[in-house]
């Protein structure tokens, strides 16, 4: 199981890039932070997730 922002999923062993291909989170306005650590967008498609990991999501939204 992977907790993403708090919540248990069965996603060990997809990518992050499978993962949110399976959302509605657009990759352009994310960011995605692994085990306490920043992905880089361009690593999303080779990090693969692990059982126990932790992946916090999160969007950036427009104001003003």
């Amino acid at each position: 199981m992977v907790s993403v922002n708090g919540a248990e999923l069965d996603i060990a062993g997809k990518t992050i890039a499978e993962y949110l291909a399976s959302t509605n989170y657009d990759p352009k306005r994310i960011a995605v932070e692994c085990n306490g650590d920043i992905v880089p967008k361009a690593k999303y498609v080779e990090t693969i997730l692990q059982d126990g990991d932790s992946v916090e999501i999160v969007s950036f939204v427009g104001g003003g």
